[in-house]
């Protein structure tokens, strides 16, 4: 039998009121555009570094897709999120309390998902930096 492990904090948080909710959906904008400089600062980095290892052509690929994930898709979701709280908040017919929440959920658990991939990507590049 599979147990699922709940984190208090995320289950806490749903809970809360809509502008708990709206206060960490702006956290997280502050976050994306902090992954922002230090992609920018990786980036400067390594390209500054000679490219003659596979392991640097990886780093930079894995940069690429950070940067794809992160400005394409993570940080307009959190507009989008936005925009429907605000629809919510306004009365909008056909919207939901519970449906925002649970899309704040799944949001939650996809930037907690990326901060620990970005994490082991900036371990992966510190050691490589150290190394030369």
């Amino acid at each position: 039998m599979k147990t699922k492990t709940i984190n208090p904090k995320t289950e806490f948080l749903l809970g809360a009121g809509l502008d708990v909710l709206h206060e960490e959906s702006r956290e997280w904008q502050d976050t994306v555009e902090f992954w922002k400089d230090e992609t920018k600062f990786f980036a400067d980095v390594l390209a500054k570094k000679e490219a003659t290892t596979s392991e640097y052509g990886k780093m930079l690929n894995d940069l690429d897709q950070i940067h794809e994930n992160l400005f394409d898709y993570l940080a307009q979701d959190i507009i989008d999120h936005e925009k429907l709280l605000s629809r919510l908040v306004k009365g909008e017919k056909g919207l939901a309390d519970g449906s925002y929440r649970e899309q704040h959920r799944k949001l939650k658990s996809r930037i907690e998902l990326f901060t620990k991939d970005f994490k082991n990507f900036k371990h992966m590049v510190f050691g490589y930096v150290k190394k030369l």
